[in-house]
């Protein structure tokens, strides 16, 4: 049995760790962490958890959850986890974690949008975890920066397509709306019930922190830089992401040109569905799933191919393609703990 511990368990994220990794058979959760709840039993804060984790919220220790565990999940704030999964390195512990800290290769572009990194030495180790496009590397990683939501979201439906060459890298819009819970589970006016319901709102406009870790993909999958519009919007719903991406077409393409490239690209990718014609991805569809639904609409009138997908922003878009990573890294069925059914209704 594979031991576990979540580090910074009691955020979103972290909790939908726990709740994953608990109905997971191949492991034991051994340690949660959380300085706010330390001392506190887990299915305490989260009473749904009753019956399924009774493990007590500890102080985080370095050399005791490397005592305690094989694998590590870091669902910290950004800037906490370079300080400490160097640590965690040192004494030969596997680290998935769900911050930007180890997204980017390049050690600039994440200090013009995040802060000074601590820890650039692990930059080239660590590998990016977009489970479907990377996981020959992660199958030998040691260190996952698993990516944002927004940039899973994006990702998925454009890869298949820029390595196809079908479109135009330098025509590249993404309209993305994220449910409330992407904002995490720290207090925020903005988040607030009277402030979020009932209203539909972008954000960061063209500024957002995800930008540059799109366009660093991007560029790397294309061989050449490329630069998106990017603007994200909040929704009044718990949790979910619809991402709509508009780019111009390289040349003349068919529906069945494009259903191809995405069949051939994802073929044995359990947990990307590609809707029937007609069809496009809805957010109710996956909720609560690690799934990424993705649809395509040819414009052909305007030269333009609209790629629409949805994602759990929460699970795809977090804490299931971390549980994914670690399925890989250690050699199991990828889709271990992860085949829950969506809900019908």
């Amino acid at each position: 049995m594979i031991r576990v511990g979540v580090v910074g368990a009691t955020g979103y994220a972290g909790a939908e760790l726990v709740r994953i990794l608990s109905g997971h058979p191949g492991v034991k959760l051994t340690i949660l962490t959380s300085r706010k709840y330390k001392g506190e039993k887990f299915d305490g804060i989260y009473p749904s958890m009753a019956g399924s984790v009774d493990l007590v919220c500890e102080e985080f220790d370095s050399d005791h959850i490397c005592e305690k565990t094989d694998i590590i999940f870091m669902a910290l704030p950004h800037k906490l986890p370079m300080e400490i999964v160097p640590g965690l390195i040192k004494q030969s512990k596997k680290v998935i974690d769900l911050s930007a800290d180890f997204r980017f290769h390049d050690a600039a572009k994440y200090e013009a949008y995040y802060q000074q990194h601590t820890a650039k030495d692990l930059l080239g180790r660590a590998v990016y975890g977009l489970s479907e496009i990377y996981h020959e590397k992660i199958k030998n990683a040691d260190l996952i920066g698993n990516p944002g939501c927004y940039p899973t979201s994006v990702l998925l439906p454009l890869i298949p397509m820029l390595k196809s060459k079908l479109i135009d890298l330098n025509t590249i819009v993404a309209d993305s709306k994220s449910g409330v819970s992407g904002a995490g589970r720290s207090l925020s006016l903005t988040t607030h019930f009277c402030e979020a319901n009932e209203s539909f709102k972008a954000y960061k406009v063209a500024e957002h922190r995800h930008n540059p870790e799109m366009e660093e993909i991007l560029s790397l999958e294309s061989g050449q830089d490329v630069n998106i519009t990017f603007v994200p919007h909040l929704v009044p719903m718990t949790r979910g992401m619809l991402t709509t991406i508009y780019a111009e077409l390289l040349k003349n393409v068919s529906y069945d040109d494009i259903i191809n490239c995405f069949s051939s690209f994802y073929s044995g990718s359990p947990f990307i569905r590609i809707c029937p014609e007609g069809k496009f991805p809805d957010t109710f569809h996956v909720h609560g799933t690690n799934y990424c639904n993705i649809g395509f609409k040819l414009d052909l009138r305007n030269n333009r191919v609209i790629l629409i997908s949805a994602i759990d922003n929460l699970v795809k878009g977090a804490a299931g393609q971390a549980v994914q990573n670690m399925n890989i890294m250690l050699g199991l069925d990828e889709t271990k703990g992860l085949m829950n059914v969506p809900f019908p209704v």
